[in-house]
C-alpha cells in the first residue's frame, strides 16, 4: 500500500520537494506554460519554501529533453570559486578547513541558470515564472514539518550569523511548524528583478537580460560584494559580472534498454550511472526485493562507484576526468569482478586504477568525525516535469541557509557550496580560482525512446544516487508502480567520505530504515557491515520525486517521496 496516492493524469505533470513549489509549477502549466517554464517557477519557489536547504542564490544543476528536438541537455548552473580563492588560503590560513561562514562562497549560480533555461528553452518571462515565489515570500506560508526539522537541528550554526538568526530562529527560538513564515527582504530581491525586466525596452530576451543583470551586474550585486568587502569576503563585482552557467552535453548509460543521462563529473551524477551499468551485468534479477543478498550486492556496488568518485571526479576545465573509462563495460566489469557476495569491503575500496591518470588515495581528512547515524543529514531538494508536448524537466536546486549570513536586505545567502570542495592537496575537487566544487545534487532522467520518458532525482547529499538508484530498480527491475518504488524501504552507505566539509567517514557503515527487518540487518552484520538503524520512513536516505510519462497509453504518472514534503500534481 502506498504511504501517499499517485498522482496520475493525461496531460502533464510535476513533482516536487514541496508542495506549494509543485503548485507554482503546476499553475504554470495550466496557463500554458511548458515543462521548463514550469520547472523554473517551482525552483525559484522552492528557494521560498525550502529556504533552509535551497537558495534562489544557490545552485540549480538541470538535464532538459527537447521532445521536438529529440535531444537531452544539461546546464551546469554550478558557480566557482572567487578569483582570489586560493588552497594555500585555506591550507595555512585555515588550518586545512572550509570554515563556516563567508569563506565557503562560490559565485551563485541558479539565478543565472534558472534565466538561461527561460531564454533557450523557456516562452514565459521571469516575472511570470517568479509570480508565485514573490507572492510566498512577502505574504508568507504555514512552516512545514520537514523545514522546521532541519531549522531545529542546525538551531546552533543559525545563531552563529545574526541576519539569518532574526529570520530563522524569530524571538530567539527556531520556527516551529505552522508558525507563517514570511520573507520579506527575499520578496523584494525577487520583485526588483521582475521590475528591472519590465522596465528593459525590446523583447522577451532583453527583459529576461535585465532581470539577470539586476542580480549579477546591479543592486542586488553591489549590495552583495559590500558585505563580502566589509566583513572578510572574497565575492567581487568582476567575479559576479564574468559569471555565466553552461548548456553541456550530458552523459549516458544503458540499463537493459534503458537510456539514463546525467550531468557531467563536477557533480556525483557520473556515479548513479556507474551503479546503474555495474549492477545491469550482475545477478541483480535473480535476487529478491531487499534480500540480505541484493542489500549486499547494491550496496557495495555503491561503495564501488562512491571510491571513483573520490579518486576521480572534479571540475573537468581543471582536472582530466577519464569517464569514457569510467563508464566502460570492460572497466566496469573489472570493478564488479572485486565483490564477493559473502563478505563487506568494509571500508571504501580502492578506486580502479587507470593507466596515464593520477587517482587521489587519501580516504578521509583525518581530522574529520563520523556522521551522526540519527542526524538529518544533507541538503537541497528536486524538481521534475513532463509537459503536453512531451518536454522534460529535472532539475536539483540547492543551498542551506545554516552555513552563512544572509545579505542583509537581500534575503539570501550567495552560494556557500563551496563547502563541497577538499582544501587538500592533490585531491581531485580540491579549492582554485575559478575552480567549481564536486557537487551532489545530481538530476537524473530515463527514457526508453518511444516507451517512457522519466525525470527523477532527490535531496539528501551523498543519499541521492543511492535513493535514485532503489527507487530505478524498484521501478524498472521490480515492476513496483513509480509511488510504491519511493514508498519501499531503503538503505545507504556512508562508507566513504561525506561530500560536505569535513568530509567526515564511517568505514562500513550500513543504514537502515527499521522495516527492512531485524533478520536481513544480522545477515547483513554477519558479512561484515557496521549495520545501524534508520527511522520507518527516514528523512536521511534521500528524498526522490519522479513523473513517468508512458508513451504507449498517454498516462503521466507522478510520485513523491513521504519522507519530506513532497506533493506530484498533474491532470
Amino acid at each position: 500500500m502506498s504511504l501517499q496516492p499517485m498522482i496520475t493524469g493525461s496531460r502533464y505533470m510535476i513533482s516536487t520537494g514541496q508542495y506549494l513549489a509543485t503548485q507554482a509549477g503546476h499553475a504554470i502549466l495550466e496557463e500554458g506554460g511548458n515543462a521548463i517554464d514550469a520547472g523554473v517557477a517551482a525552483g525559484i519557489a522552492l528557494g521560498v519554501v525550502h529556504a533552509d536547504q535551497v537558495q534562489f542564490s544557490g545552485v540549480a544543476p538541470m538535464l532538459i529533453y527537447l521532445a521536438e528536438r529529440n535531444e537531452v541537455v544539461s546546464i551546469a548552473g554550478l558557480g566557482w570559486w572567487p578569483k582570489a580563492a586560493t588552497l594555500d588560503m585555506f591550507v595555512h590560513g585555515y588550518g586545512g578547513e572550509i570554515p563556516l561562514g563567508l569563506a565557503r562562497t562560490v559565485i551563485p549560480a541558479a539565478p543565472d541558470a534558472w534565466i538561461l533555461a527561460l531564454e533557450r528553452y523557456g516562452t514565459m518571462s521571469f516575472s511570470q515564472v517568479a509570480k508565485a515565489a514573490i507572492r510566498y515570500a512577502r505574504d508568507g506560508f504555514a512552516m512545514h514539518a520537514c523545514m522546521a526539522a532541519f531549522i531545529d537541528q542546525f538551531e546552533d550554526s543559525y545563531r552563529l550569523f545574526p541576519s539569518t538568526a532574526d529570520l530563522f530562529l524569530p524571538g530567539g527560538e527556531p520556527i516551529k511548524t505552522g508558525q507563517l513564515f514570511v520573507q520579506a527582504d527575499l520578496a523584494n530581491s525577487l520583485q526588483y528583478m521582475a521590475d528591472q525586466e519590465a522596465a528593459a525596452k525590446g523583447d522577451r530576451a532583453s527583459g529576461l537580460k535585465a532581470a539577470r543583470d539586476a542580480f549579477y551586474k546591479g543592486d542586488l550585486a553591489h549590495a552583495m560584494t559590500k558585505y563580502h568587502r566589509e566583513n572578510g569576503g572574497l565575492l567581487t563585482l568582476e567575479d559576479l559580472a564574468s559569471y555565466s552557467s553552461e548548456i553541456e552535453h550530458p552523459l549516458t548509460v544503458k540499463f537493459g534498454d534503458i537510456d539514463v543521462y546525467s550531468c557531467q563529473p563536477w557533480c556525483q551524477g557520473p556515479s548513479l550511472l556507474q551503479m546503474l551499468a555495474m549492477l545491469d551485468g550482475s545477478n541483480l534479477r535473480t535476487l529478491p526485493h531487499n534480500s540480505t543478498e541484493y542489500i549486499h550486492l547494491v550496496a557495495e556496488t555503491m561503495n564501488l562507484a562512491f571510491a571513483d568518485r573520490e579518486a576521480y571526479f572534479g571540475d573537468p576545465r581543471f582536472v582530466d576526468v577519464p569517464m569514457d573509462v569510467l563508464l566502460s563495460q570492460s572497466y566496469l566489469d573489472t570493478r564488479r569482478a572485486l565483490l564477493d557476495p559473502d563478505r563487506a569491503f568494509g571500508k571504501m575500496p580502492p578506486a580502479g586504477n587507470i593507466a596515464g591518470f593520477r587517482r587521489h588515495h587519501d580516504h578521509v581528512n583525518k581530522a574529520a568525525t563520523p556522521p551522526n547515524p540519527g542526524a538529518l543529514i544533507g541538503d537541497t531538494s528536486y524538481v521534475c516535469v513532463v509537459d503536453a508536448k512531451g518536454n522534460a524537466f529535472s532539475a536539483t536546486p540547492s543551498d542551506v541557509s545554516w552555513e552563512g549570513p544572509i545579505i542583509p536586505g537581500l534575503g539570501f545567502c550567495p552560494s556557500l557550496r563551496g563547502s563541497q570542495s577538499w582544501a587538500v592537496e592533490g585531491h581531485p575537487s580540491a579549492i582554485a580560482p575559478g575552480k567549481r566544487p564536486r557537487l551532489t545534487p545530481n538530476p537524473s532522467l530515463a527514457m526508453r525512446p518511444g516507451e517512457f520518458i522519466m525525470p527523477f532525482g532527490a535531496p539528501g547529499g551523498d543519499m541521492q544516487p543511492q535513493g535514485m538508484l532503489q527507487v530505478f530498480l524498484n521501478h524498472f527491475v521490480f515492476g513496483m508502480s513509480i509511488q510504491d518504488a519511493i514508498d519501499a524501504p531503503r538503505f545507504v552507505t556512508h562508507s566513504h567520505p561525506n561530500s560536505f566539509e569535513p568530509h567526515g567517514y564511517a568505514p562500513g557503515r550500513l543504514l537502515l530504515e527499521r522495516s527492512i527487518g531485524e533478520d536481513r540487518a544480522k545477515a547483513l552484520s554477519a558479512k561484515g557491515h557496521d549495520v545501524q538503524w534508520l527511522p520507518d520512513i527516514s528523512l536521511g536516505t534521500a528524498g526522490v520525486c519522479a513523473v513517468v510519462a508512458d508513451r504507449k497509453t498517454g498516462i503521466l504518472y507522478g510520485g513523491a517521496d513521504p519522507r519530506r514534503s513532497a506533493r506530484a500534481m498533474g491532470w
